[in-house]
């Protein structure tokens, strides 16, 4: 029967492209049995299971991670080697489960084995003198109760507890008793060297004579900043009961002369002005993106023509996704409900829409600490 112009005509089926076929035989588990023995491929097999292996038992390791530093079995391994019985006195923990503890950590590379005697690698050397990182990974068990529902995390069924553990993101400013607000100030000052010294690297603040560091905290990356850049002097602005802390805490710097404080909320207050450069280090990656603007179109007005503005936070790897960002501090973000990580080409995006121009994205020297934009004011 012949069709009419009404009839529809039937679509014939699309052929997979190659790279889908591809993967289709791949996912066989005949060919996976295959390709484990065929001489040219079980390398790559026996690599890429490991890898998965890796992922599917990621979240034990994690938690060996957070007992082995929660016992600081590191720290007593920086005196020399010591056997099972050494690293299990005091702890409370069975011999036969903290030998269990010490192979898991070995394996994991932080530790090696030598007969009945256990070492520190270089790997767990560098765990130990990364500033903040045994703080980060202590508070993470709000993290993991957070994320124990991953699906319901994502359908945003979880009152996640990250959301109290960083009131400021909020503006909060008083909201916390001292404790809290000493924890969250400490975990900031350790955390926020080396995010510092990397931002430091990539931008040169040579030429400026008062810097902006807005939301800085501690107060670490403006100590960082004057020290790096004599004769530049740094206001330093935050909330009242963190720029409380910060001043206790940069009291005794050597730079602490060329360092002012000014407490508000750049959400409501005005900000400080007659500064060539503003910085706001992880910052904006806390809030959403109307905020950003808001804040942006704020220290667009605050800066004179051809002003800086330095970013430096971390980042998503956009059109190529990257583990750090993407992974780790897209779900950290999530779960304090607030903000999300950004690629560089989102935040320079935002930062042209909101009358900034000469937009630069230097390359990360180690982007699981922190990636960097950079801007100027237009010029009339």
């Amino acid at each position: 029967m012949a069709l009419t112009a009404e009839d529809p005509v039937p679509l014939r089926p699309r052929r997979p492209d190659l790279r889908t076929r591809l993967n289709r035989l791949v996912a066989k588990p005949g060919f996976q049995r295959w390709a484990s023995r065929f001489f040219l491929t079980r390398g790559l097999v026996r690599r890429e299971g490991q890898d998965l292996f890796d992922l599917v038992q990621g979240f034990v390791s994690s938690q060996v991670l957070f007992a082995v530093v929660e016992l600081r079995l590191l720290h007593k391994l920086m005196d020399g080697p010591a056997t099972l019985a050494n690293l299990a006195n005091g702890t409370g923990i069975a011999p036969d489960r903290m030998r269990r503890l010490l192979q898991a950590a070995s394996a994991l590379g932080l530790m090696s084995r030598r007969g009945d005697r256990f070492a520190i690698t270089r790997k767990g050397s560098a765990l130990v003198g990364v500033p903040g990182l045994e703080q980060m990974i202590r508070h993470h068990d709000v993290l993991y109760r957070d994320l124990a529902d991953p699906v319901a995390f994502l359908r945003e069924e979880t009152q996640t507890e990250l959301a109290g553990f960083w009131p400021y993101v909020f503006g909060a400013s008083g909201a916390k008793d001292p404790q809290t607000v000493a924890i969250y100030s400490d975990l900031m000052a350790q955390s926020q060297g080396l995010v510092a010294e990397d931002t430091l690297r990539a931008v040169s603040l040579r030429g400026v004579r008062r810097l902006l560091d807005l939301g800085g905290g501690s107060g670490a990356f403006a100590e960082a900043a004057a020290l790096a850049t004599p004769g530049m002097t740094v206001t330093l602005f935050d909330l009242p009961d963190v720029i409380d802390s910060a001043r206790k805490r940069l009291a005794g710097s050597k730079v602490s002369s060329r360092i002012d404080t000014s407490a508000g909320s750049f959400r409501d207050d005005p900000l400080p002005v007659d500064v060539d450069a503003i910085s706001l280090i992880r910052v904006l990656y806390d809030h959403e993106d109307e905020t950003v603007r808001a804040l942006l179109r704020k220290v667009h007005q605050a800066l004179p023509e051809g002003g800086r503005l330095i970013v430096s936070e971390p980042m998503s790897g956009g059109q190529t996704p990257d583990r750090a960002g993407d992974v780790y501090f897209a779900f950290y973000c999530m779960a304090m409900r607030t903000g999300t990580v950004r690629s560089q080409s989102e935040i320079a995006e935002l930062l042209r829409s909101t009358g900034f121009e000469a937009v630069q994205t230097p390359r990360a020297a180690r982007p699981y600490v922190t990636s960097v934009v950079t801007a100027r004011k237009r010029s009339a």
